[in-house]
C-alpha cells in the first residue's frame, strides 16, 4: 500500500518509535530497529521477551502505533513522516532481520504520511496522505 516513495524513505531509516500500552492503560514508547516486508513491520531485539513493549503485547494489549520520522532541515523546516496505527503480534522466526528468534510484527490498519511525495506544508497548512489498509 506504500508507495515507490514511502518504501524508499523507510529503507532508508534505521529506527521508529513503538508506543504500546499497558494492561493499566499506561502508554509507553520505545525507539527500535525495523524491517518491512510482505506489508508488515517487524521489530527485534536483544532480549525482546524481557522488554515492556513485549510484555505488554503477550498480554493482549495488541493496539500499537508506530513512527518513522526524521527532520531534514530546520530552515526551511523539512519533517517527513510515516505513522501508522496497528494490530502487533509476537511470532517466532526461523530467519530474521535480526537472526532467529522472537519478534514483534505488527500489521497496519491505517497510516499517514507527510514530506515525503511532496513538502510537508502548503500554504501553512500540513499535507498529510492518509491510507486504510486492506484485511
Amino acid at each position: 500500500m506504500f508507495s515507490e516513495q514511502e518504501l524508499a524513505f523507510l529503507r532508508t531509516q534505521p529506527l521508529a518509535r513503538l508506543a504500546t500500552v499497558a494492561v493499566t492503560g499506561q502508554p509507553d514508547a520505545d525507539a527500535v530497529g525495523f524491517a518491512f516486508e510482505n506489508r508488515r513491520f517487524y521489530i527485534g531485539g536483544y532480549f525482546l521477551e524481557r522488554t515492556r513493549k513485549y510484555k505488554h503485547i503477550a498480554a493482549g494489549q495488541r493496539k500499537v502505533s508506530l513512527l518513522i520520522d526524521e527532520l531534514r532541515s530546520l530552515d526551511p523546516l523539512e519533517p517527513r513522516s510515516i505513522k501508522l496505527h496497528g494490530a502487533a503480534d509476537i511470532v517466532q522466526l526461523a530467519e530474521g532481520f535480526r537472526g532467529p528468534g522472537a519478534y514483534i510484527v505488527i500489521t497496519p490498519k491505517v497510516s499517514w504520511s507527510s514530506g515525503i511525495e511532496g513538502p510537508a506544508f502548503q500554504d501553512g497548512k500540513p499535507v498529510v496522505k492518509k491510507i486504510t489498509w486492506e484485511e
